[in-house]
């Protein structure tokens, strides 16, 4: 068996994946130059932004944008796009808000919040996949449509939940809801958990790579893929680390680690994967090959509007309100943290993986803004900034290889 693998040279691989394996790069080193920077301001001289309470606030603060990545990931992946977003997590948020005033429980408010938020998906996938509209305009109309919903449902007043139980899922540990007790400086449930889920992500990517070599197409070298678990998993323990030393595992890191798997085995492990790359690779070829191009679109859509209906729920727990202007600009941190993360422009190529390691990016970068205490308008241009450079990057890229 190991005589019919087909290796790919380890420069090619590095060269094609250049973009990927920067960002990791890249993260480490915008922490270490916002932690040099943080520990000017700080009379004690730590570096502020690699406390454990502030790695938390991070997640607290940004997971709904890493929520929206996995979705945006695959809308952009299929050459669309989706601008509504923002709206859509206003109008759900406050939906999910009313809902839960109702006293039917958290988990009952989450499954309805993300079955509203497929039927919206549902909404736009039709017009997209079988209308052939364009996804720019569709969801145009969708941010100013469910923009207006919201105004119209909350009557321009925030919508508070009853209680504060509905924040948990944004703001609470697993650790504190469980009682659990420290074992020295570290809450143990954190590295279990960190455990499970990397045991989980390494047999996915066994399976994946098993299956690229029974199709007899080129997987990387042994080394290669050792050194990628091994990378990742430092991640998570250094994560683990922050988190086991603070309040304990975020319950929306929790939330956000299944909804990674979930969509990282999707994309690279199954049938349906293979068919979001293909059409978004080349559309007509895909028609051709006998893929239901416009089912693939319609489900995809569907996939974004369950995520964006979950980031609702995520992002309005966090503010403990409903407010009718929420969301504002979702999209582009959404948007930022995919083109970061390695998706083309042109589509075909894109990772969960990735986007998720360019949200963390784009994270680090805003709270090392906020604890520098610059501005929100300098966050703004740095955003900007940083989209426009990533696009610009990966047009090169394509236009230097010959693709476009």
């Amino acid at each position: 068996m190991n005589d019919k693998i087909k290796t790919l040279d380890v420069k090619t691989l590095i060269k094609e994946n250049i973009r990927n394996y920067s960002m990791f790069i890249m993260l480490l080193l915008i922490m270490v130059v916002f932690g040099f920077l943080t520990s000017r301001t700080n009379p004690a001289g730590t570096w502020t932004n690699w406390l454990p309470r502030n790695f938390i606030n991070v997640f607290f603060q940004n997971s709904y944008v890493l929520i929206l990545a996995v979705g945006m990931v695959q809308i952009i992946i299929t050459q669309n796009i989706d601008l509504s977003v923002g709206s859509v997590c206003a109008f759900v948020g406050a939906l999910s808000v009313m809902i839960y005033n109702t006293g039917i429980g958290m988990p009952a408010t989450l499954v309805a919040s993300i079955l509203i938020g497929v039927a919206i998906g549902a909404y736009q996938g039709v017009w997209v996949a079988y209308a052939k509209m364009p996804s720019f305009i569709v969801t145009l109309s969708g941010m100013m449509l469910f923009r207006g919903l919201t105004y119209i449902i909350t009557k321009v007043n925030p919508v508070n939940p009853h209680d504060n139980t509905y924040s948990l899922i944004a703001t609470g540990t697993l650790d504190e809801i469980l009682g659990t007790r420290r074992i020295g400086p570290y809450l143990p449930m954190t590295f279990i958990l960190a455990i499970l889920v990397l045991v989980l992500f390494y047999v996915a990517e066994v399976l994946g790579r098993r299956k690229t070599i029974a199709h007899e197409f080129e997987v990387p070298p042994f080394p290669m893929f050792i050194t990628k678990l091994v990378l990742i998993s430092l991640l998570v323990f250094g994560l683990a680390d922050r988190f086991a030393r603070s309040r304990g595992l975020p319950i929306v890191v929790l939330v956000l680690g299944v909804t990674i798997f979930v969509f990282h085995f999707i994309l690279n492990n199954t049938i349906l994967g293979r068919y979001i790359y293909a059409v978004g690779g080349n559309p007509r070829s895909a028609k051709l090959s006998g893929i239901n191009s416009e089912l693939v679109m319609f489900i995809v859509f569907l996939f974004m509007g369950g995520l964006t209906g979950l980031a609702a729920v995520v992002s309005t727990g966090y503010m403990n309100s409903a407010l009718p202007q929420a969301g504002n600009l979702f999209e582009l941190d959404t948007i930022a943290a995919c083109y970061v993360g390695g998706v083309s422009a042109g589509g075909g190529i894109g990772t969960v993986i990735g986007v998720v390691i360019g949200g963390l990016v784009m994270s680090m970068i805003n709270n090392g803004m906020i604890l520098m205490n610059l501005g929100t308008h300098y966050q703004y241009v740095v955003k900007a900034l940083i989209l426009l450079l990533a696009v610009f990057y990966d047009v090169y890229s394509r236009r230097k290889a010959g693709l476009g």
